[in-house]
């Protein structure tokens, strides 16, 4: 592991579109451009677009391709079609999780993996451990750079750049087609804001292109560069976990809420010991939860209960620009994990009540 941090393709862009550098993942990244409110908001109510090319791409190819990611993924690959993406975590071999996922098909012995920049390497040597079966791998991460066009506007500000149809793409599914005069781009309807939209794979060589194209395509509406700052609460506001706060190496799927990407109807990594979990239920849950005092809550503030007995801990927190409450996840002894239930964050020194919301927490 060497502590030199990477620079993404379009480094130097980011720098001179005046986009705050830091270190993240290893990689040094935009946190924004402007304010994150201001980004946030492009987000949910026009286009904007992350570049998000630290992300991790694997290609498992060969007869035994879905073999090994049947055994590595919790979820039930054998069910994607050609051109259809699935949410899915690595379990680990003790009950928590190695990394969350997504796992595209292509056809029936080609596969992507999209896995978190944080854990590139992990990933990769816990695929390789575990593919005994002799899968073809291949790590792709260092020459593929992503970009995620998000919002509501994001169909009619890049339409223009492809002849594939982008109403036709339905959520977690994908295309691959030309793009900016580009053959063999990945046109994919996904993405971690709740806002619509696509994430777009491009060779390293032909990123500048792109970002350009669709920066000229979006003119007309606005689109601006998005930071990680609006990527986090964004991501927020729709309860999806991050890996390393929300779910970790010792975070159960089911505890996490992932219960709806555990798919007993196979074995798998640990799937023994989480069924019995599920038999027998989890002692804490992860839920969102909404302040109904003025505050921010952080990850690790304390959750206690009306009687100021801890119950748990914050694992993401932010004041919500849509909403203008503080919003976050965190985990709970399992009977506070109701939708309603009254619970309290210690923010400061200051027991603020709060309650628990039924995810996504902010409601279209």
């Amino acid at each position: 592991m060497t502590d030199q941090i990477k620079k993404i393709q379009l480094n130097d862009l980011h720098v001179a579109l005046g986009g705050k550098m830091v270190p993240f993942a290893g990689f040094n990244m935009p946190v924004r451009y402007t304010s994150d409110i201001e980004e946030h908001q492009t987000v949910r109510e026009g286009v904007g677009v992350f570049d998000v090319s630290h992300m991790g791409e694997f290609m498992v190819n060969g007869p035994k391709a879905l073999e090994l990611i049947q055994k590595l993924t919790s979820n039930d690959a054998s069910k994607l079609v050609n051109g259809q993406a699935q949410y899915s975590c690595f379990p680990n071999d003790k009950g928590g999780i190695v990394d969350d996922l997504i796992v595209y098909k292509f056809e029936d012995e080609k596969y992507m993996l999209v896995v978190n920049a944080s854990n590139i390497e992990k990933d990769w040597a816990w695929i390789n451990k575990h593919n005994t079966m002799g899968a073809k791998l291949e790590n792709i991460s260092d020459s593929i750079s992503l970009f995620a066009v998000q919002g509501p506007k994001a169909i009619e500000a890049v339409q223009a750049l492809t002849p594939v149809n982008l109403s036709d793409i339905k959520f977690y599914h994908f295309v691959v087609g030309e793009f900016a005069g580009i053959p063999d781009v990945i046109i994919s309807g996904t993405g971690y804001t709740g806002a619509g939209g696509f994430e777009i794979y491009v060779k390293n060589e032909e990123a500048e292109k792109v970002w350009n194209a669709i920066f000229e395509a979006g003119k007309d509406f606005n689109i601006r560069p998005i930071g990680l700052g609006a990527r986090d609460t964004l991501r927020l506001e729709m309860g999806y976990c991050l890996y390393g706060n929300d779910i970790n190496d010792e975070t159960s799927p089911l505890e996490a809420g992932l219960g709806w990407i555990t798919k007993f109807t196979k074995d798998f990594i640990n799937s023994d010991n989480l069924k019995k979990q599920k038999e027998e239920g989890v002692n804490k849950k992860l839920v969102g939860f909404i302040l109904e005092e003025k505050g921010i809550p952080r990850a690790h503030y304390p959750i206690i209960n009306k009687e100021g007995q801890t119950i748990g801990e914050v694992t993401s927190g932010t004041m919500s620009p849509s909403m203008g409450i503080g919003i976050g996840l965190g985990y709970v002894k399992s009977e506070y994990s109701q939708p309603g239930t009254e619970i309290f964050i210690t923010v400061r020194n200051k027991n603020l009540k709060s309650k628990v919301e039924k995810l996504p927490l902010l409601k279209k």
